[in-house]
């Protein structure tokens, strides 16, 4: 499996979270279709077929992903490595 972006599976679990908030205010069709789609959505990238296995899964790879600042420290690490200088 592919491992998706932190970043891209705390947008999802937020919109998914955002959208049962909202069916819980008010229970509406469209309302109904937000959250299919969020749910959708994150069962599709974390590789899952039901919402309650999609939520552990990117629940577990959060837990052991590292931690943001720390891939911007060794993502600029990197590109310091990786320059050269002309002449």
């Amino acid at each position: 499996m592919i491992t998706p972006h932190t970043q891209m599976l705390r947008t999802l679990l937020a919109r998914y979270a955002e959208a049962c908030a909202r069916m819980l205010e008010h229970d509406t069709a469209a309302r109904r279709g937000l959250l299919k789609d969020a749910a959708h959505a994150l069962c599709l990238v974390t590789g899952t077929c039901e919402i309650r296995d999609a939520l552990a899964t990117a629940d577990r790879l959060l837990a052991t992903a590292p931690s943001d600042a720390a891939a911007r420290r060794d993502g600029a690490s990197r590109d310091q490595a990786d320059q050269t200088l002309a002449v």
